[in-house]
């Protein structure tokens, strides 16, 4: 299954609280539920003004649709072709 990054810009994203954090993680879990096991969020990596997540999807328009669903911007959709690390330089 195709693995996306997706790139959502919110401005302050970086001061939201834990309880703000939180409820974003709760309502794009309610959202997953509704869309059923084929989108799954694998993580965030939450910026001072964006939020870059890396979910596993059938497609680009699954991942468009859990965006619109929960309220989420979804300012750039990528599919990850390859994954490296140092070991990759082995």
């Amino acid at each position: 299954m195709p693995k996306f990054v997706i790139e959502r810009e919110i401005p302050g994203a970086g001061k939201l609280s834990s309880a703000e954090l939180q409820g974003i993680s709760q309502k794009s879990c309610s959202v997953l539920g509704a869309l059923g096991p084929q989108v799954q969020w694998v993580h965030s990596y939450v910026t001072d003004d964006k939020v870059y997540c890396v979910y596993i999807a059938p497609d680009e328009a699954s991942v468009r649709k859990h965006a619109e669903m929960g309220g989420f911007p979804a300012n750039a959709v990528s599919e990850v072709h390859s994954v490296i690390d140092p070991t990759t330089a082995e």
